[in-house]
């Protein structure tokens, strides 16, 4: 690790997300201690580590430095960093943080992973060195995608957050700065605005769910990663922007509420490829496929950056 070594790393939850975490931070060097309730998720996790190392060609010198302990006390004694990467779940959070709070050294940053709970109402949790709490929000595949949104709440000290992002620099993530502790930070504001007019066209009858994803995956989607919607916006000149926006913005959807089409499909129990349909049907082995799929691009993409 270069810019901000931390030797010792505290991860709770290993799931999607904890596992993964906790990679990064084990192949950068650190000793990574993981909690989690869940035992068949502690039983699997060197496995699905040394997968994730197989697929990016690293060896797997990381796995000696991931140890499995059984509290979450355990796992931030001593610590530098604590991670939590439990459900979202905010009384959940809270239970976490009070007893990282009370078992961490008092230098230690405690940093939630959620997506979208403001990191202030986490935080009200700890009685103890309240401003060491930051938000990181990683992307899932965490040890692929290289963003982490560092979330500085009002409570938060600047230094803290400064800290955490010198941190994540050293383990080879792209960190920014979310100076406003605001519901679902940058990026998932971002995605959910497009998801809502996504579901709106098909509640509306404009296209079937299969369309929105032709059109995304063969038009916008393909310069995305390469340019971004405010350089874009500059690239094609304000005056058109301005004028597209004049003319189309009153259309856009603007509701509060979920979609309708994802009301009833929760009401019904089509909850997507973990129930075999949602908008789309999904077979035995699809949601592998899909995520091995990603997996695939994301390291050819990284392998060419």
């Amino acid at each position: 690790m270069s810019a901000a070594p931390v030797n010792r790393v505290g991860v709770i939850g290993a799931g999607l997300m904890g596992h993964g975490i906790a990679q990064v931070f084990a192949a950068a060097g650190a000793e990574v201690r993981v909690f989690d309730p869940d035992r068949e998720a502690i039983r699997t996790l060197h496995e699905r580590i040394a997968t994730n190392l197989e697929a990016l060609r690293e060896p797997p010198d990381a796995l000696v430095r991931v140890h499995a302990v059984d509290s979450p006390a355990a796992a931030a004694t001593d610590a530098e960093l604590v991670v939590e990467a439990a459900p979202e779940q905010l009384v959940l959070k809270r239970e976490i943080f009070a007893a990282l709070a009370a078992a961490a050294p008092a230098e230690a940053i405690l940093a939630s992973n959620t997506s979208v709970i403001k990191i202030g109402e986490i935080a009200a949790a700890v009685e103890r060195s309240p401003g060491r709490v930051v938000g990181t929000h990683w992307w899932n595949p965490p040890h692929l995608i290289p963003l982490v949104e560092v979330v500085e709440a009002e409570g938060t000290d600047p230094t803290v957050a400064a800290r955490m992002i010198a941190i994540l620099e050293g383990v080879g993530k792209v960190p920014v700065h979310v100076r406003r502790d605001v519901p679902g930070f940058i990026g998932n504001r971002l995605q959910h605005a497009l998801w809502r007019e996504a579901l709106a066209l098909i509640d509306a009858g404009v296209c079937d769910p299969r369309t929105i994803d032709v059109v995304v995956r063969n038009s916008f989607g393909l310069r995305l990663s390469v340019l971004g919607p405010v350089e874009n916006a500059d690239y094609a000149g304000l005056d058109l922007t301005e004028a597209v926006h004049a003319y189309l913005l009153p259309h856009l959807d603007r509701s509060t509420e979920p979609a309708r089409g994802v009301r009833e499909r929760v009401a019904r129990g089509e909850l997507g490829a973990k129930a075999g349909s949602g908008y789309l049907e999904w077979g035995r082995g699809d949601a592998e496929e899909t995520r091995d799929r990603l997996a695939a691009h994301l390291v050819d993409i990284l392998s060419h950056t």
